[in-house]
């Protein structure tokens, strides 16, 4: 058996050679591929990461600070289990975007009883629960529940201007107090105050 010539083995069978056409379909495949491909990796890097109540809270203004700064301040008591709380993080995280060099954002969580004097303080019995504090920490309105980040914006606005707020005493969807999330049976815990308070 002697070797094939090079010469030999470019020569193939014409039924053995991918047609003109297969070849086209091919690079039209591979092209695609690779666009779509591309377009993932921009559309994943594009997405904005949804905000979180925790990460909300990480970046907060402590309420001591809060208090002696001079600046008007937004205070929401939540908790992470406050599906309405959750619901507003996206909305809450694009207000102190735009309104965090001008606005203390305080974020007060009602299961730490470290903030039950300002619970009962604030009169809070359904979450979230906002209370909104000129730039003498004096409360100016209060509003309860899940709002829309343009009413939410809105006495931000007024707040600064020190103006009256549009939406004041604006009530919304809440997650209840004293529905305790399951695994949560202690008497001392600061959600049981409405009940305790309002008697």
């Amino acid at each position: 058996m002697t070797a094939n010539s090079p010469e030999q083995s470019a020569e193939q069978p014409d039924d053995a050679r991918p047609s003109l056409g297969t070849q086209l379909r091919n690079l039209l495949v591979v092209t695609v591929a690779i666009a779509l491909s591309v377009l993932v990796v921009l559309g994943l890097r594009a997405q904005t990461p949804t905000a979180s109540l925790e990460s909300l809270a990480a970046e907060a203004v402590p309420m001591e600070q809060a208090l002696t700064n001079g600046k008007p301040s937004l205070v929401e008591f939540y908790a992470n289990w406050c599906t309405s709380c959750q619901a507003m993080a996206g909305d809450m995280a694009a207000l102190r975007d735009t309104y965090g060099d001008r606005v203390n954002f305080v974020m007060l969580n009602v299961d730490n009883n470290k903030w039950l004097p300002e619970m009962l303080h604030y009169r809070v019995d359904g979450i979230p629960h906002f209370v909104y504090l000129n730039d003498s920490s004096e409360t100016v309105a209060v509003a309860i529940g899940e709002q829309p980040r343009t009413i939410l914006a809105g006495n931000l606005e007024a707040l600064l201007n020190q103006n009256p707020l549009p939406h004041a005493d604006h009530t919304g969807e809440t997650s209840d107090l004293e529905a305790q999330p399951s695994g949560a049976d202690r008497s001392d815990n600061p959600r049981s105050h409405g009940a305790q308070a309002s008697s």
